[in-house]
């Protein structure tokens, strides 16, 4: 009995999520984290978001 307690305690948490398919819906669910963060530096802008940015500093000071 304790080692099908084991397996059941392997593939759900203790509020009852479904480990696996959390891991399966992942997979199939999109942009990864990241790749968000890495969208909407591109879109909209926001505070540490240069590392992201394909903005040529140097073409908008010739602008301004």
């Amino acid at each position: 009995m304790k080692e099908i307690d084991k397996n059941h305690m392997d593939r759900f948490t203790i509020a009852g999520t479904n480990i696996d398919e959390v891991k399966r819906q992942n997979e199939r669910s999109g942009l990864s984290y990241n790749q968000v963060k890495e969208m909407l530096a591109k879109t909209t802008g926001g505070k540490g978001t240069w590392i992201y940015s394909d903005t040529n500093i140097e073409e908008v000071k010739k602008k301004n």
